[in-house]
This record gives C-alpha cells, sequence and structure tokens, in this order.
C-alpha cells in the first residue's frame, strides 16, 4: 500500500471563503490570486472552485496563466509582477493576458512591440516597500507615458502594503499613495489580504486576497481569523507506522536533541520535510493524534517525526494523524516552527497524494 501520508483538499472551503471576502469588500472586484501553485495547493487542483465567484485569477508565471487560459477560464488574467522580457509579450498578446508594469523598460518594451490588441496594464507604485514600482515622484511622467501607448488600452493603479497585517497599518503608505497620485485620476488595486480584512478604505475597485482564500491567517495568528468564518482549505494527514517504549534518559531523532524525563510512550510518524512539514519545528510543535491534541518531540527528519504519545495512550500503530488542517490550524504549527502558514502551505512536497473532498 502507498505511504500513509496525503493532502486533503476542501473544495467547499474554496466557496466558503470567498464568500467571506465578498463580506469583506462587497463593493470590490476580487482577484483570486493563485501564484505558487495556489499556494501549495495546486492549481489544477483549485481553480474551478475559484472561478464561479472570482472576477480574475492573479498569478506570477506565464505557464501557469496559459494553463488556466487552456484549461477554460475565459475571464481576466493579471501578471503580479509582470513580464521579464519583451519575448514574453507575444504570450500575453496571445492569452489576453493582464500585466503589472513597474519600470520604463515594460513600457517601452509594450510601445515597441507588434501585438494583435491593446493590452490592459496595472500600473505599480512602490509606496514603501521598496521592491517593484515606479518611485512616487516618477509615477505621474510614468501613467502619462502609458496613456498615450496605442498598445496599452485600460490602466489601473497598483500598489502593495508591507504592513496592513500589523499594528502599523497602512496610513503611511496610503499617504504616499495620495500624494503620488493628486493628478492621476485611475481606478485602484492595493488591497491584500490584511487590507481587504482590516483596512476597507483601501480596497478600491479590486482587491487581492491571496492567503485568506485558503483558510489561512495573513498575520500568522490564526486568532486575528478565528471570527471570520474563514476555513482551512488543506488539510496534511498521516498515521503512525511505529512506537517506541522509551525511558529515562533515552534520546530521540538526530543530533539527540530530546531526551525522556522518565517513561514515555512515543509514536513514529509517516511525514518529514522532504513532505514540506518544517524541519526546523522544535520539541513541543502541536499535532493531533487520534483526535487529542500532543506534540513533536526530537527532530524532523526527511520522511519521518515522532510525538508524544502521553495524552493518548489508545494511539498504536495505524492511528490517524493531522499535522495542520480542520483541527489544527496551519498559523499555530508555522508559529511554533517560527514561520508563517504562507511557507509551510507553499512548500507541501509534490511527493505527497493529493486527495480532493468537493
Amino acid at each position: 500500500m502507498p505511504r500513509p501520508i496525503n493532502a486533503t483538499l476542501h473544495l467547499a472551503a474554496l466557496t466558503t471563503n470567498l464568500r467571506v471576502v465578498r463580506r469583506f469588500a462587497p463593493s470590490a472586484k476580487i482577484w483570486a490570486v493563485v501564484k505558487a501553485n495556489a499556494y501549495g495547493h495546486g492549481l489544477q487542483h483549485v481553480w474551478c472552485s475559484l472561478a464561479e465567484n472570482s472576477d480574475g485569477f492573479a498569478l506570477l508565471d506565464l505557464n501557469e496563466a496559459v494553463l488556466l487560459r487552456e484549461s477554460g477560464w475565459q475571464g481576466p488574467i493579471l501578471l503580479l509582477e509582470g513580464f521579464f522580457q519583451p519575448a514574453d509579450l507575444m504570450l500575453i498578446d496571445r492569452y489576453c493576458l493582464t500585466t503589472a508594469v513597474n519600470s520604463d523598460w515594460q513600457l517601452q518594451a509594450i510601445a515597441e512591440a507588434h501585438l494583435q490588441a491593446p493590452l490592459d496594464v496595472y500600473l505599480k507604485l512602490n509606496s514603501g516597500m521598496n521592491r517593484l514600482g515606479f518611485a512616487p515622484e516618477r509615477l505621474h511622467s510614468a501613467w502619462l507615458t502609458a496613456k498615450e501607448l496605442h498598445n496599452i488600452g485600460s490602466i489601473t493603479l497598483m500598489s502593495h502594503f508591507a504592513t496592513a497585517d500589523g499594528t502599523e497599518g497602512v496610513t503611511e503608505q496610503m499617504a504616499v499613495i495620495e500624494r503620488a497620485t493628486a493628478a492621476i485620476d485611475l481606478p485602484r488595486c492595493l488591497a491584500n489580504s490584511a487590507a481587504t480584512l482590516w483596512h476597507p478604505h483601501t480596497q478600491g475597485e479590486w482587491v487581492r486576497p491571496g492567503v485568506i482564500l485558503y483558510g489561512a491567517s495573513p498575520s500568522g495568528n490564526w486568532q486575528d481569523i478565528a471570527a471570520t468564518g474563514l476555513q482551512p482549505v488543506m488539510t496534511l494527514s498521516s498515521k503512525i507506522i511505529g512506537i517506541q517504549q522509551l525511558q529515562a534518559g533515552d534520546r530521540v531523532g538526530y543530533g539527540w536533541r530530546y531526551a525522556a524525563g522518565g517513561a514515555q510512550r512515543i509514536g513514529v510518524v509517516a511525514c518529514g520535510y522532504a513532505d514540506g512539514y518544517p524541519r526546523h519545528a522544535p520539541t513541543g510543535t502541536p499535532v493531533w493524534v487520534d483526535g487529542v491534541l500532543t506534540h513533536t518531540v526530537g527532530s524532523v527528519s526527511m520522511d519521518m517525526m515522532t510525538v508524544d504519545l502521553t495524552p493518548c495512550p489508545q494511539a498504536t500503530i495505524g492511528t490517524d494523524v493531522e499535522l495542520w488542517g480542520r483541527k489544527l490550524p496551519v498559523d499555530d504549527v508555522a508559529a511554533a516552527a517560527g514561520t508563517l502558514g504562507y511557507e509551510l502551505l507553499t512548500a507541501l512536497a509534490a511527493r505527497v497524494p493529493i486527495v480532493i473532498e468537493k
């Protein structure tokens, strides 16, 4: 039989989560962000469940954009980082994609391209995150250039918030946006997941929810979204494949980083860092065994991890284990490991079988 680990995708949760986004942003259109292979969930598995209630899909990779088109999606598709070389414009034109524009060379490439139809573009403003985008003092000039190009159709203003999920909020960046656009009248697409939930004045004509579509918190704290109705889409589960009975002083795993303080029963679970579980997760990282909350002990290895069975003495070989999902928010596992749910979801390994639950 196959190794007893799988990731179950609860597709009904995607529909629920989109409804939550609609409730928080009733006047905006929704770009369903499906970058990074739909946050590790598998674009081919989830796009149909998002299609009915989304206004468009936003992603990074041209190949994923082509996959969506050739799979039957006829609505808007936004390339969030834009294009990376002028030759990309041939595919953007062929597949009727919308592209972010964040630099002068991209405007020049569009001006020189031979296109079948004008491109819709998202003109990106660097409002303080200092990754991509035109500096505030350059935005007006870039806009004037863009609107004169016959190869450009509609123009939407785009920016990105660095601290919408924290106490700093968006005040500083919104002030930059307002100053830079004082003489520019464009529809706006500013709000990421955090801004969509917590800063409604940023929403504009389009919002770009990402991680909340998959039921994780943009802040990394599950309690911040617990009352919203958002539901986890992925459950990573496995089974106990071995049991060890320890005595005081017995050590566990690589590096012997855990030693039993007394008699202790532990379970070996078929899940390791080669499956996408965080290798740096310390002893004490939460895990559900047979419906009981317990925790890991010792180092996570490539293919296995060990868990404390003290709270669940009934557990045996073949007992069900939930690594994250409906009982255990991925954010809680990530917090214990010193990272974010984003990283755990997108790190799911290709070798983990996917089970679809509709």
